[in-house]
C-alpha cells in the first residue's frame, strides 16, 4: 500500500484515504501496518498523524487522584536500588525506558491486542511502514483467540511463495515463542534486511509445520479483473483497500459495464483491508445516497459515527453480484462485504471472515505512540464485526490442496449461483 499526500476529488467525491487519527488495525508481517480501523472525515487534513490527539491538544495529563500507586513506585525504587546484571539478555533501562516499560504494561493490562504502546522505535517503524513499499515477507497478521495469526498472506509475496497460508497459528519466530507476544512485536521479530530468511514454526489444521521464508521488498498488488468469455461472468478482484483503490475500482467497473455481462464477482479473498474511505466509495457504486454503510460505535464514550453512500448507484440494471470472502478476509472488506450483503445487494459466498472491526487512535506519548480501540464497527443490520466476522450466505471452502492444483471451487460456486440463482 502506498500513502500519498495527494488525493482524487473526481465526481465531487470527498478526500479519500486519509489514516488521519485513527490507526490502523492489523498488521502486515513485511512491516506496513493498516486495514479500516481507519476512519477519515470528508475535508480532514490526511496525512498519516494529522489528526493524532497529543496529550496537552485534548486529553488530560492530570493525575488520577483515586489511583493509589504506593506499590507502584515501591517496585520502581526496589528495582533501582537491588536489580543485579545475571544474564546476558538482562540491563539496566534509563528512566525513559522504564517509564515505557510501565506505559506497556498498562496497555496490555486491558487484554486488547490492538491497545498497546510503542516505544520510539517502534512508533517510527510503524510510521515508516504505512508509506506502503517496506522490507519482509508479506503477510497480514492478527490475534485470534489469543493466537498470533495469519490473516493472509499479500499475493505474490514471499510468504505465499513460501507456503504460508491464511489461518496459520505462529508458534514461533526464529525460535522464539509468541505466546503473550503483541502483532507489533511480531512484526518487529520478522522484518530485517532483503535477502535474509526468517524461519516461522506454524500450526495448520492441528500439524506442525516449519517454513522458511526469504524476506524481500514489498509491494503491494491491488486489483485485478476481467471477463471470462465462456462463462459471461466478470470478476474484480480487490487486493487491500489503498488510497488508490477508489480509482481502480472505477476503471474495473467501468470495464464491467462495457462488457455487456450482468453478472459480476468481487473477490475480497485475502484482502485484510486498508482505507475506509475506499470501502466506502466502492459501496456507493451499489447504494443509494444516504444509505447506511457502517456505523462507527463508541459505545457512549463519543458520538456514534455513521458513514453512509456517496450515492453513485450506478449499477446496470438486472446485475445480480456475489463477493466472495474468507478468513482473509479483515476489516475494510467487511465493511463492504457487511454493507452490500445487509443491503440485499449481494450474495457472501466462501468462508467466514477474519472478524476485525475495531478502531484505533493513535496517541503520542513520550517520543513514542499509544494505540487505543476507540470503537467498533457496526454493520447496516448492527452486526458487531469483531463478533466472529461475517458469516457467508454459500458456505464453500478452498484447501489449500485445491490451491495447489489450481482449483477454485468457491469460484466454481460463485459461477453456479450467477447463472442459476441457487
Amino acid at each position: 500500500m502506498t500513502e500519498r499526500g495527494e488525493e482524487s476529488q473526481a465526481r465531487g467525491r470527498g478526500p479519500r484515504g486519509a489514516y488521519s487519527r485513527r490507526a490502523l488495525t492489523l498488521i502486515i508481517v513485511a512491516g506496513i501496518a493498516f486495514a479500516a480501523g481507519v476512519a477519515v472525515g470528508g475535508s480532514k487534513d490526511t496525512s498519516a498523524f494529522a489528526q493524532v490527539p497529543f496529550v496537552g491538544d485534548g486529553l488530560s495529563a492530570t493525575p488520577d487522584q483515586s489511583a493509589d500507586l504506593t506499590d507502584f513506585w515501591k517496585a520502581w525504587n526496589a528495582l533501582d536500588a537491588q536489580f543485579v546484571e545475571t544474564h546476558a539478555s538482562s540491563t539496566i533501562p534509563t528512566t525513559k525506558e522504564k517509564v515505557w516499560g510501565a506505559i506497556q504494561g498498562l496497555a496490555a493490562s486491558y487484554g486488547d491486542p490492538y491497545t498497546v504502546y510503542m516505544p520510539p522505535e517502534e512508533a517510527k517503524l510503524f510510521a515508516d511502514d504505512i508509506s506502503g513499499n517496506f522490507g519482509g515477507v508479506g503477510m497480514e497478521i492478527g490475534i485470534r483467540d489469543n493466537v498470533l495469526t495469519v490473516v493472509a498472506p499479500l499475493k505474490g509475496t514471499p510468504a505465499e511463495s513460501a507456503g504460508i497460508r491464511a489461518g496459520d497459528e505462529i508458534l514461533a519466530i526464529d525460535g522464539k515463542s509468541t505466546e503473550g507476544m503483541s502483532t507489533d512485536a511480531a512484526v518487529k521479530a520478522i522484518r530485517g534486511p532483503k535477502g535474509t530468511v526468517v524461519d516461522f514454526s506454524i500450526v495448520r489444521a492441528g500439524k506442525p509445520l516449519d517454513i522458511r521464508v526469504t524476506r524481500d521488498t514489498i509491494q503491494v498488488p491491488e486489483t485485478d479483473y476481467g471477463l471470462d468469455a465462456k462463462t459471461g461472468v466478470f470478476h474484480i478482484a480487490l487486493y487491500e483497500f489503498t488510497q488508490n483503490s477508489a480509482d481502480l475500482f472505477d476503471t474495473a467497473f467501468a470495464a464491467f459495464k462495457k462488457s455487456g455481462s450482468r453478472k459480476l464477482v468481487i473477490d475480497l479473498r485475502g484482502n485484510p483491508g486498508g482505507y475506509l474511505d475506499a470501502a466506502v466509495d466502492i459501496a456507493s457504486h451499489f447504494l443509494p445516497k444516504g444509505a447506511v454503510i457502517v456505523t462507527e460505535d463508541h459505545e457512549g464514550k463519543a458520538p456514534n459515527e455513521v458513514h453512509q453512500s456517496l450515492g453513485y448507484d450506478d449499477v446496470p440494471q438486472g446485475t445480480q453480484v456475489a463477493v466472495l470472502m474468507d478468513q482473509g478476509s479483515a476489516s475494510a472488506s467487511e465493511i463492504l462485504s457487511g454493507a452490500l450483503h445487509d443491503h440485499h445487494v449481494a450474495t457472501l459466498i466462501g468462508t467466514r471472515s477474519f472478524g476485525k472491526g475495531s478502531v484505533q487512535q493513535l496517541i503520542a506519548i513520550d517520543g513514542g505512540s499509544l494505540k487505543v480501540t476507540i470503537a467498533r464497527w457496526l454493520t447496516p443490520d448492527g452486526k458487531n464485526i469483531s463478533d466472529g466476522g461475517l458469516t457467508p450466505d454459500i458456505a464453500v471452502d478452498r484447501t489449500a490442496e485445491d490451491a495447489a492444483a489450481g482449483k477454485d471451487p468457491q469460484m466454481d460456486r460463485a459461477v453456479e449461483f450467477l447463472a442459476t440463482g441457487k
